[in-house]
């Protein structure tokens, strides 16, 4: 049996929500590399998500997840990356939906609007939800063309 591997990183804003999930994802099997940051300390997030949203689009990892304080500002620099389909998640409806129909591979959650409780909820759906195909990978084919032509 092979262990899935998880990338999860955060700003200070995230930290210890970070820190809570990571304990959960281990207990649920999954190898969690963390890409930092390791502290509550004010840091900017862009360096953070840049190594978690660089390693999944490099196809390092399958899946990450991000945290920052709003969800925001996580969500547009791990965006940025190609093959990225980050998804701020508020609750489990979101996040199952991220999964079904955009295939999201990372998802963004908002540690100062999250409780740990909630965000344990949210991984929990968005980790066990496949993604339903069909017209849904049409859609992502046309994302898929638009970063290629940006090239």
């Amino acid at each position: 049996m092979t262990t899935e591997k998880i990338i999860i990183a955060a700003d200070h804003g995230g930290y210890s929500l970070k820190e809570a999930l990571k304990t959960h994802l281990k207990r649920m099997g999954f190898a969690v590399t963390d890409a930092g940051t390791d502290s509550d300390l004010a840091v900017d997030y862009p360096d953070f998500g840049e190594k978690a949203a660089g390693a999944v689009s490099a196809g390092l990892f399958p899946r990450g997840i991000l945290i920052c304080g709003s969800g925001v500002g996580m969500s547009i620099v791990a965006n940025r990356f190609p093959g990225v389909r980050a998804a701020l998640c508020l609750d489990e409806e979101t996040a199952r939906l991220s999964r079904m129909h955009n295939d999201a591979n990372v998802l963004v959650l908002a540690g100062r609007k999250t409780d740990p409780e909630t965000a344990v909820k949210i991984v929990g759906t968005w980790l066990t939800t496949p993604f339903e195909g069909g017209r849904h990978r049409r859609r992502l084919d046309k994302i898929r063309e638009m970063e290629l032509k940006r090239k």
